[in-house]
């Protein structure tokens, strides 16, 4: 019994030691959360004494006020401004009498000393019209006085004090009446606001558009699940590395030459039409010859691998020849029917002949072939470097599979080494440009020797049968740029657009076009690797490629959430894009941040209502798509 009262009595004291312990560490937190707070306190500047300031009272309500007032209606005014004569101060020269045949004013007195309170009678208004007072000096400076109400009977009577304006030469007084006449109509500043809320939506359209392209393919590159099982041998990424330049100058260098042999054709629609059906129709008739329908029996030989890729080259060239003409033919149509007297015709540069209400297609037609002459030298070096790339990792394979253990090892080595010092050769290029240091030693040769180093570490590091994680590599380089794009907020993206196209709703749609392509990226490729692998492992029994197991195995998987990520993306940008303009992207924002600069809470309110209709309107509508779509 003892023994069980002294268990007893050390368990009531682990339990009061442990509610102590409890006690004092709920004390310590409230402390830490006491002194917390009390310094955020004091970083924020918390303070009620200037809310109980009268003149920021005065100001808070004002605004609230004007922005409960929106300007989205009015009516015409007429105005009807009257005169009357007054010497400040009195002189030998008396005033003239009013002209009492219409609304007219009578001053007691007809003249005064400076900042003396006179009393302005008018006579003869409409009823329930009302409108500002004018003292009018011999400059003609206008000078407010007050405001005047006309009661029923036609009649105002204000007293007012007279401004500091002593002269010889007789001064007026003015009185101008102002009267709502006609039907409610929208204000200048509700149309105004509706075209930049159009522009809002159709700048969120444009981006969501150009990141989902973008992000969809660059996805799969950040899909661990897909990107894990590639793995390389270390010659094949050495000339891998080393074939992107070679391509990228080709690339460039075939877009140069197909662009100058159909120069001739350029500048006609007819030619251009012509030279795309001739091209077309030798890329067919190449395409038919390299992929013919039934399968030769025995492979290709020496000679007829070489004609293959001689016509592959060909077919290359009338390609990127085709896009040119077809770029130069887009541009063509859009400027002719721009320059026409139909309602595609666009607006002068004075402004003074108003453009044609559907200028619009003239101007996307003719966008599109601008966009096109200028991407096709980038797709073609970014196309031909992917091929290169693509080359010299089968050439790799296939040399590691052929020569002995002593050849690969000294084209470990050396392959290594020049791949090395072609990234580093990149990234001191890069630095050059950044910092323009102008010292090619620094930024080219040292970075140059330095990566052919540390290649050759790498080659000494690896053996023959070893596999380079390339497709991981590859995975971590994709999520750290997605990752970094989207640490950067839209509104600075914007600032950097501003400054290279100019202000506009151009820079927000590029802006938000970049970062919706990080985010997106993010979001498919995270879903990717969430997929079901039967599928996958279903297709690849039946011995299916890289590319048919994606198309076949993967995209049914992912389109239902591909859809409502995008659709999610849409309203997001779209709330974006009501604020991108503050730094100048265009939109709605742009228009609130002048009106609040401005002053001009009238017109803020309109812009403020706009935004919450916009907003609230998306949000419905993708919420419907995704209902009816997923």
């Amino acid at each position: 019994m003892s023994t069980n009262q002294g268990n007893e009595q050390q368990k009531n004291h682990l339990k009061e030691k442990q509610r102590k312990r409890r006690t004092w560490v709920t004390l310590l937190f409230i402390i830490i959360g006491f002194l917390v707070y009390a310094y955020g306190v004091d970083t924020t500047a918390v303070t009620l004494e200037k809310i109980e300031d009268e003149q920021r009272q005065t100001n808070l309500f004002r605004i609230l006020r004007a922005l409960a007032h929106p300007d989205i209606l009015e009516r015409d005014t007429e105005e009807v401004s009257v005169e009357a004569e007054i010497f400040v101060p009195c002189g030998d020269t008396q005033p003239a009498a009013p002209d009492t045949s219409g609304p007219y004013l009578v001053l007691d007195p007809p003249c005064a000393d400076p900042e003396t309170d006179i009393q302005i009678s008018g006579f003869g208004f409409a009823p329930g019209t009302s409108g500002p007072l004018f003292f009018i000096p011999p400059s003609e400076v206008t000078l407010g006085l007050g405001d005047f109400v006309v009661d029923d009977d036609g009649t105002f009577t204000v007293t007012v004090t007279l401004k500091d304006r002593p002269s010889d030469e007789v001064q007026h007084i003015r009185a101008t009446a102002r009267q709502e006449v006609g039907a409610l109509h929208f204000t200048e500043t509700a149309k105004k606001t509706l075209d930049f809320a159009l522009e809002t939506v159709f700048m969120a359209l444009l981006a969501t558009t150009i990141g989902t392209i973008l992000a969809v393919p660059l996805s799969f590159l950040a899909s661990r699940n897909l990107m894990r099982p590639i793995k390389s041998p270390m010659v094949s990424i050495a000339l891998a590395v080393i074939g992107l330049p070679i391509g990228l100058f080709v690339g460039a260098m075939a877009a140069q030459l197909a662009r100058s042999g159909i120069e001739f054709l350029t500048g006609n629609i007819l030619l251009d039409l012509l030279g795309i059906a001739v091209l077309v129709a030798i890329l067919w008739f190449i395409l038919k010859t390299l992929f013919p329908e039934v399968e030769p029996e025995e492979p290709p030989g020496p000679s007829e691998r070489i004609l293959h890729v001689f016509l592959g080259v060909v077919a290359a060239l009338a390609a990127v020849g085709a896009l040119f003409l077809l770029a130069d033919l887009l541009i063509g149509i859009g400027e002719g029917l721009g320059n026409t007297d139909t309602w595609f015709k666009a607006e002068d540069v004075e402004g003074d002949v108003p453009a044609g209400p559907l200028h619009f297609i003239a101007l996307f037609i003719f966008t599109l072939g601008d966009i096109l002459r200028v991407a096709i030298p980038i797709g073609a070096s970014l196309i031909a470097a992917g091929a290169f790339a693509q080359l010299g990792s089968v050439l790799g394979r296939f040399v590691v599979a052929r020569v002995p253990t002593v050849v690969d090892k000294a084209l470990r080595y050396i392959t290594a080494a020049l791949a090395g010092a072609v990234v580093a050769a990149g990234l001191g290029m890069a630095v050059e440009w950044l910092y323009q240091l102008d010292d090619l030693m620094r930024t080219l040769w040292i970075p140059m020797a330095v990566g052919a180093l540390l290649g050759m570490l790498l080659a000494f590091l690896t053996r023959k049968a070893d596999q380079v994680a390339t497709g991981l590599t590859i995975y971590y380089l994709s999520r750290t740029l997605f990752n970094t794009l989207r640490s950067i907020e839209p509104l600075v993206m914007a600032i950097i657009f501003v400054v290279w196209v100019g202000i506009g709703p151009f820079a927000g749609a590029l802006a938000l076009a970049l970062h919706t392509t990080a985010a997106l990226a993010k979001l498919y490729s995270e879903q990717v690797e969430s997929i079901s692998l039967g599928p996958i492992e279903a297709v690849q029994a039946t011995g299916a490629n890289r590319l048919q197991t994606i198309m076949y195995a993967v995209v049914p998987q992912i389109v239902p959430p591909y859809i409502s990520f995008t659709l999610y993306r849409w309203d997001i940008n779209v709330r974006m894009s009501t604020i991108i303009g503050f730094v100048g992207g265009g939109g709605l924002g742009l228009l609130l941040q002048q009106n609040v600069n401005l002053l001009n809470y009238r017109a803020a309110a309109v812009q403020m209502f706009a935004i919450a209709i916009i907003v609230a309107t998306m949000d419905y509508v993708s919420a419907r798509l995704r209902e009816r779509l997923v």
